[in-house]
């Protein structure tokens, strides 16, 4: 017998289906399944005999899992319904004691919660792996010269190292979010049932010690409904994948004949279908192109749920693809910017000869100024119009004479020429997180007692 008196229309199914893309929690779902089973006969819900043949055919679906023997069929909705029509097949009727005292709606959010937990650990792996390349970066071109941008414009000359560092502190940041949503994602819901718990003297903390969570969540209405676990990790990948488009962005610059910066190896570029001669940096192009993908998951999960009324809605089926694909593309991507990093080449004369353009050095000798009296904003005056004037005249700033310098402000000399001497004015910003030589060393020690205490 059914609720309902006609069948469901194909198309309608077609639509309600999920088991083409939530096969992967396939895993999870044996393991949720195997500890509520156990959790139920310790409790005296289900007699031992029957959980005994409910754990053996669980295994027996755990390896057809693993050897790609599994097979959906038709009617399976998910693969949730999946694993129990399977089971049933293997065990016989018993299999259906399996969902006592549980919901599909606690069942698909703790698959989804253990699915979080175990990508937000990858993440954090993957994202010390791509910090250590970048610490070690820092540390071989731990005096190279080159030029810093605001605008794209030149602007003051740091290290290299000094640079590459700044990438390791975003990094740093985004390791810290997925340990935040590692956390978000420790609360088990298992055991809420549809929305307002089960009718059996259940032991959820039992389950939840068996499955890894810190915790059992404490109200079964926001149990079920609740997917801000997976908002936070989308968010925090989100942001890290912006990260990674950044430092695309950069590299593709950087590569570029106008810059000739650097050049990346030949495993993580690709040729011309028509042009010979190219040589393309794909791979930081294609890290450029990831993060929107993943941030138009985090803006899709938020539509998801906007509006949505308490507590289990279909709609909440749509967070999955949104959370693979995220998980995927975050995976992927800092994969590929560790090893394209490992194998870049920098190029020492090109960044030296950029960052010996002495305009970026206007700062310092307005900052001189004001260490002789000089208010700042009259410095900043006195040294733009001494900028001009080179410029107009078509010399550096070290061609002008002190006579002329003194036309400007009799407190630009002595000590003007000295100032703008090669590498002067890097050594100069030695307040603390500055690009001075001896900073940089602070950095890079801080970096590399960050990765010891992560265990990288």
């Amino acid at each position: 017998m059914s609720r309902f008196s006609e069948p469901q229309d194909p198309v309608f199914q077609a639509l309600n289906s999920s088991v083409g893309f939530d096969y992967r929690l396939a895993p999870y779902d044996i393991r949720q399944s195997l500890a509520h089973i156990r959790m139920l006969g310790r409790c005296g819900i289900v007699p031992q005999d029957d959980v005994d043949e409910i754990v053996r055919g669980l295994e027996l679906v755990r390896r057809e899992l693993e050897e790609d023997r599994f097979e959906i069929a038709p009617g399976d909705e998910d693969i949730h319904m999946a694993v129990e029509r399977r089971l049933t097949e293997l065990v016989g009727a018993v299999g259906g004691k399996l969902h006592t005292a549980r919901s599909r709606n606690d069942q698909v959010a703790t698959d989804v919660a253990m699915f979080v937990r175990d990508r937000c650990r990858r993440a954090r792996e993957a994202i010390l792996a791509l910090m250590e390349v970048l610490a070690s970066l820092a540390e071989a071109h731990l005096d190279w010269p080159m030029p810093g941008y605001t605008h794209l414009q030149r602007a003051q000359p740091v290290y290299l190292s000094h640079h590459l560092l700044a990438w390791f502190w975003k990094l740093r940041r985004d390791h810290r979010r997925f340990g935040f949503c590692l956390d978000a994602a420790d609360e088990l819901p298992l055991g809420a049932g549809a929305l307002a718990g089960v009718n059996f003297a259940t032991d959820r903390r039992l389950v939840a010690e068996e499955l890894g969570f810190a915790r059992v969540a404490p109200n079964s209405i926001d149990a079920v409904s609740n997917r801000d676990f997976v908002i936070d990790y989308v968010g925090a990948a989100a942001l890290c994948a912006t990260h990674l488009s950044q430092l695309g962005a950069e590299i593709v610059l950087w590569s570029s004949e106008e810059f000739r910066f650097c050049e990346v190896s030949d495993a993580f570029a690709s040729g011309s279908s028509i042009m010979p001669q190219k040589k393309n940096p794909d791979a930081a192009e294609l890290l450029r192109g990831k993060g929107p993908r993943v941030v138009s998951h985090l803006v899709g999960l938020h539509g998801m749920l906007h509006g949505l009324p308490l507590t289990y809605n279909k709609d909440l089926q749509e967070d999955k693809e949104h959370l693979f694909d995220a998980a995927d593309t975050l995976e992927l991507a800092l994969a590929a910017a560790a090893g394209m990093l490992r194998g870049i080449r920098f190029r020492r004369e090109v960044l030296a000869q950029a960052a010996a353009d002495e305009f970026p050095a206007a700062t310092d000798v307005a900052d001189m100024l004001v260490t002789r009296g000089v208010p700042f904003r009259e410095a900043h005056g006195i040294v733009a119009s001494l900028v001009r004037h080179a410029i107009d005249s078509g010399r550096t700033l070290s061609d002008l004479s002190e006579d002329e310098l003194r036309g400007f402000s009799d407190r630009l000399v002595p000590g003007f020429h000295e100032l703008l001497a090669e590498r002067a004015w890097l050594e100069s910003k030695v307040s603390e997180g500055g690009t001075a030589l001896e900073r940089v060393r602070e950095q890079l020690a801080e970096a590399r007692r960050v990765l010891a205490e992560e265990g990288a």
